[in-house]
């Protein structure tokens, strides 16, 4: 028969494995590179495990593209300053990704500049006529 200890330390492995692998890996980025994208946010989503930034974009057609952005967890962006009101629809984004590796609208956050401002403690914070 199993004892109840040997249930519980079964129940726990069980658990503990089911933790570990929903964490994703951030392989499908490609961070030895670093798009800036500027644009106008639709919508930002401050949801654990991670945040997502809509971002409507310019391309070079002419056409508006809309980038789906992750960011950190929201307790790891609140130390650094964030607040879930720290982007909202209509705000004017400044934001360096490193991009998806297969070329579709999407990346991982770096750091972004909100109506001008810098976000959060960024090291350098882009300015839109930097890139220009």
């Amino acid at each position: 028969m199993f004892s109840a200890r040997s249930i519980a330390i079964g129940a726990v492995l069980t658990l503990s494995a089911t933790a570990a692998s929903a964490h994703h890996s951030f392989a499908m980025f490609d961070n030895a590179k670093e798009v800036t994208l500027e644009g106008t946010v639709k919508e930002f989503q401050w949801t654990n495990p991670h945040t997502w930034t809509q971002v409507v974009v310019k391309g070079a057609d002419g056409k508006a593209v809309e980038w789906s952005i992750e960011g950190g967890s929201p307790n790891g962006l609140k130390r650094s300053g964030w607040t879930k009101k720290a982007m909202n629809p209509g705000d004017k984004v400044v934001m360096v990704i490193h991009p998806l590796k297969d070329g579709t609208a999407g990346g991982s956050f770096v750091r972004t500049t909100v109506n001008g401002q810098p976000l959060g403690r960024n090291d350098r914070a882009p300015a839109a006529e930097e890139y220009k």
